[in-house]
């Protein structure tokens, strides 16, 4: 009786310890996924920057379509640098600790999800731009505009296309990754357990 006490104790320490490095490893595999979205938001957020200074100035300085190509700017900019505030403001505000496998791993592939779906929305925007550019042809009132805004549109589209399909790779690639290292072994004669997780 008492050697099967033990047996069952030992059995005990050795999940509970395996399962502790399996939250560990979840923890920090969600806190890398959160620091890659927030080096990206960073990024977006000085592109917005900077986008804003520039046409705040050109805005001030030029007329005709250099003018409505940097008011443009400036109010497309004024939107990504509120969403990126917003997103690095959620990202501090989340423990990656709180999460168990199932729920790091759809977050993450929600985040994916809405990248993806940005990236379509980017290629909308450079398409706009070019039809904006085409009208601009057949209209002597609002040409200047109709070209002007449709050049920023393609610039603008253009950048969130490259940047939304780079760190929708990178995340992707770190989750692929994760899931194929989350394999536990507990013990080598008779008591084997592994953890494995295969999409």
């Amino acid at each position: 009786m008492l050697f099967l006490r033990r047996i069952i104790f030992i059995a005990f320490v050795i999940f509970l310890s395996h399962e502790l490095m399996g939250q560990t490893a979840v923890g920090e595999f969600y806190s890398s996924h959160l620091q890659t979205q927030s080096r990206g938001m960073m990024i977006l957020g000085s592109w917005a920057v900077g986008n804003i200074a520039v046409g705040a100035y050109g805005w001030s300085r030029y007329s005709g379509e250099k003018k409505y190509f940097h008011q443009m700017n400036l109010f497309w900019n004024t939107v990504n640098l509120g969403i990126a505030g917003f997103a690095l403001y959620n990202n501090m505000q989340t423990d990656p600790l709180m999460f168990g496998v199932e729920e790091a791993l759809g977050e993450a592939r929600k985040i994916e999800k809405i990248l993806l779906i940005n990236s379509g929305l980017d290629v909308a925007y450079i398409g706009t731009g070019f039809l904006l550019r085409h009208l601009s042809s057949n209209s002597d009132k609002r040409k200047d505009l109709l070209k002007g805004y449709g050049n920023s549109l393609i610039l603008q589209g253009s950048f969130l296309l490259v940047f939304d399909l780079i760190l929708y790779g990178v995340l992707h690639s770190s989750r692929m990754d994760f899931m194929e290292g989350i394999s536990f072994s507990m013990g080598e004669s008779y008591w084997d357990v592994s953890w494995c997780y295969r999409f």
